[in-house]
């Protein structure tokens, strides 16, 4: 029988666990008046689009009934116009990018105990070798009987040897699946990406500014009615997490573009994946800003806290994915908001990047 503080010590290791699994393009020419004050030309990368400069309302909406604490109270921001990813990065732009650096993911590396245990309680015992290998969570499609909407443990399975290129451990595989969201990609396997191909990660106001896209107060990427979501995301229906009825034509992720745009022609700022941000996750943040003062380009906390995850850095990360519910987090609003540790990665979270006028300068 495992006692309570071998119970405690097994999943401290789980959740460490959980953190360490955890060509460029074709450019194309086009003008736009927008991203430079004086009408220069401009190379823009083909997949992208252009969100213009606007103040908008971020945080949580009126109206929103399943908005949280950390994403009030709402306050309005000031965002510079950019360039960002029509879709998340897929299979294939990842497959480029590790074909031109031979990059090595975070989920396909051996673990390394020894920078585990720094996050750790003192003391706390090395498991078995067995265990400690490479792999990263996916979502455990026989979850049973939910005893805590709060014990996500009880729907994520540890599995050794999941990476991007096997999603669902050994013997699964990416082909044919090209268009579907790169998963199993740790922040700092995005951050890898970025530096590869002259991009980087949205913050989080520029994310939700793109969410709005030429709105200003939406609850959703489409408008206010949830009464839309099938239409427009891919999110979890039925019973979370055990009765997937898939009445929106998918049962798990599904390949980019599968839903129509928002109004800018941005795919998927809604479910499928979770998308990551630069921005530090502090439930706290929103309550530290001085209230009726118009913030620019906000760029988030300075220290990452949650009060569940005390020990860990975390990162933003907005959208939601194709488990999304509302019994669970809802998180297919704008506003919504979870945190991620730098080196932890899963079946639900990719990214997509963002381009700025300064960092295309000299293309011609």
């Amino acid at each position: 029988m495992i006692s309570k503080n071998n119970s405690i010590i097994i999943t401290l290791i789980l959740a460490a666990l959980f953190l360490f699994s955890c060509n460029k393009k074709k450019e194309t020419k086009i003008k736009v008046d927008e991203v430079v004050k004086e009408n220069l030309e401009m190379k823009v990368p083909e997949g992208m689009v252009w969100v213009a400069s606007k103040i908008f309302l971020m945080g949580a909406k009126d109206g929103d009934k399943y908005a949280m604490m950390r994403e009030k109270p709402a306050h309005e921001v000031n965002v510079d116009g950019f360039f960002i990813d029509i879709n998340e990065v897929t299979n294939l732009q990842f497959k480029k990018f590790v074909a031109a650096t031979k990059y090595i993911t975070t989920a396909e590396k051996p673990i390394n105990w020894d920078e585990i245990k720094k996050d750790l309680p003192a003391n706390t015992p090395k498991p078995a070798d067995s265990i400690l290998q490479p792999g990263s969570l996916i979502f455990n499609k026989y979850a049973g009987k939910v005893v805590s909407m709060d014990n996500y443990q009880q729907w994520w399975t540890w599995k050794i040897g999941a990476n991007w290129k096997q999603p669902e451990g050994p013997g699964s595989s990416i082909a044919g699946k090209d268009d579907f969201p790169v998963v199993h990609i740790s922040y700092n396997d995005a951050l890898a990406y970025c530096k590869w191909s002259n991009r980087r990660l949205p913050t989080e106001a520029e994310w939700e500014s793109a969410a709005q896209g030429n709105k200003t107060n939406n609850i959703f990427t489409w408008g206010n009615s949830q009464q839309e979501l099938n239409a427009n995301a891919n999110t979890w229906q039925g019973q979370f997490p055990v009765t997937n009825i898939s009445e929106d034509g998918f049962e798990y992720i599904s390949p980019v573009k599968s839903y129509p745009a928002n109004n800018i022609g941005l795919y998927d700022m809604a479910g499928n994946v979770w998308e990551m941000t630069s921005d530090l996750f502090n439930v706290n943040y929103y309550n530290s800003l001085k209230p009726n003062e118009v913030l620019n380009n906000p760029k988030g906390a300075e220290k990452s806290y949650t009060p569940s995850n005390p020990y860990q850095l975390e990162y933003v990360m907005k959208g939601g994915s194709f488990l999304c519910h509302v019994s669970y987090c809802a998180s297919f609003r704008i506003s919504a908001k979870m945190g991620m540790e730098p080196s932890s990665s899963s079946d639900h979270i990719g990214f997509r990047t963002v381009a700025t006028k300064e960092m295309l300068v000299g293309l011609k």
